[in-house]
């Protein structure tokens, strides 16, 4: 029988010792509990979230790396993100742009290059749907690596979930060692397929909210408490259409191909 797996990860603030500020946002655990009712409402097998604090980098790894063990061939693991989206000098120049895409958790950056990694411990044919309603997403999936496009520049100014470059570039230079011992990723070793839907492209911002973010927010009302019955493309173009043109949500699928999955329901088992 089919297993699935998720976890839902939301930081309204950052640790400001780490990064020199908090970042204060005001939608981002509300994502995650939205995220996370959507797999109870599917009945996922096991739901997880991890808000603010509780989002480590320790934390966010040991649950994926808990659910690539725990999942087999044919099963889905859930994985959303919502919180400040970062980009770091690249360290292992495979990008086109000369910097990495990272998600900025609680007590420091997880990167995209890192992400891949953890991509290549899941099983043969296990699909992973990857929602990131974050700054810069576009190709927080690593999607480059299969020359997937980047998209296009933003120009206004809301209320992003970004954070100022020295913010980032400064928990990176604390950690540099760290991070100089990430490798370069290889495309041929991911046997899984991972389904990236992100907020914005990675030269765009996401948009925060009151309650949700707004990618998030326009993602439920496409979805529409499980009445949406189009595949995964559908659900990524309806959401486009009610974005405004400066946060244009990427699609994007990398690893095995899976025509069962592309077909599907979105987020279902």
């Amino acid at each position: 029988m089919t297993k699935g797996i998720s976890l839902h990860i939301g930081l309204n603030s950052i640790d400001p010792k780490v990064y020199g500020g908090n970042g204060a946002l005001k939608g981002c655990e509300n994502d995650a509990n939205s995220m996370s009712n959507i797999a109870k409402y599917l009945k996922y097998n096991e739901t997880k979230v991890l808000l603010t604090e509780s989002a480590t980098k320790e934390a966010v790894i040991n649950e994926i790396k808990r659910s690539a063990e725990a999942l087999d061939e044919g099963d889905i693991f859930f994985l959303s993100y919502s919180g400040h989206g970062g980009q770091i000098k690249d360290l292992n120049n495979d990008e086109d742009d000369s910097y990495d895409e990272t998600w900025c958790l609680y007590n420091g950056q997880l990167l995209d290059d890192e992400l891949y990694s953890l991509w290549q411990s899941f099983k043969a044919d296990v699909r992973i749907i990857l929602l990131s309603d974050s700054c810069h997403s576009g190709t927080i999936s690593k999607a480059e690596n299969y020359n997937l496009p980047k998209g296009r520049n933003s120009t206004d100014s809301i209320t992003y979930r970004f954070l100022p470059r020295e913010f980032t570039q400064g928990e990176y230079e604390i950690n540099r060692d760290k991070y100089s011992n990430i490798s370069k990723p290889n495309k041929n070793n991911l046997q899984c397929t991972v389904k990236l839907i992100s907020g914005c492209q990675d030269n765009q911002l996401s948009s925060d909210g009151d309650v949700n973010g707004l990618f998030t927010e326009k993602l439920l009302k496409v979805w529409n408490n499980g009445t949406f019955n189009r595949d995964y493309r559908r659900f990524h173009k309806e959401i486009v259409r009610l974005m405004p043109p400066d946060q244009t949500p990427m699609y994007s699928n990398i690893g095995k191909v899976n025509d069962y999955f592309e077909r599907q329901k979105p987020f279902n088992l």
